[in-house]
């Protein structure tokens, strides 16, 4: 049940961030992926190294989807606080996607090569989703498309490396804790 529910609350929030910003109200789509992952950092276990996780991808996030709009490879038509750089409910989302690195994608830990095929596919067709749901534009699909492969098939396994440092999901003796089956 926590995987599920962990994966649950991601679509929900990417859904939120992405028709939020396709609706001009990216604001409250980056409100309702903060409150999701207040909400996960509240059940972890150990939510200090959840933390560290969340503002690592969110750094990580934001250098990355900057690097392509000031490329302009891509265009976010809301949520841009400076111009060049990835609007705030991108970085929300990359936020919300580092939870389900210890919980519903905790799996990938296992085999790097299979982390990597899985981000160089799962990431573009995200962004594609985004794009076809109106939340961002390509500007030069064909670079940006093969950046976003390339990218989220190095992205992901760093990513999930990070996670098995500050894992806030497992106990001192590295085994894994159920939070939320505690908590229900």
């Amino acid at each position: 049940m926590p995987v599920a529910i962990n994966f649950i609350a991601f679509q929900l929030g990417w859904f939120a961030c992405v028709l939020g910003a396709a609706h001009g109200r990216a604001w409250a789509g980056t409100g309702v992926a903060v409150a999701i992952v207040a909400w996960h950092l509240g059940r972890a276990s150990a939510p200090r190294p959840e933390l560290v996780l969340i503002l690592s991808a969110a750094g990580i996030g934001a250098l990355w989807d900057s690097a392509l709009a000031a490329l302009g490879w891509v265009r976010y038509p809301s949520g841009v606080l400076i111009a060049g750089t990835a609007p705030h409910w991108i970085v929300a989302l990359w936020m919300l996607f580092a939870p389900t690195l210890n919980v519903s994608l905790g799996w990938l830990k296992r085999s790097m090569p299979l982390a990597a095929v899985f981000g160089a596919i799962g990431g573009p067709l995200a962004y594609l989703g985004g794009a076809k749901l109106g939340a961002m534009e390509w500007v030069e699909p064909g670079a940006a498309l093969a950046a976003l492969a390339l990218g989220w098939a190095v992205l992901t396994p760093l990513l999930l490396q990070i996670a098995r440092r500050y894992d806030g999901y497992r106990d001192p003796n590295g085994a894994a804790v159920r939070a939320e089956a505690s908590h229900a």
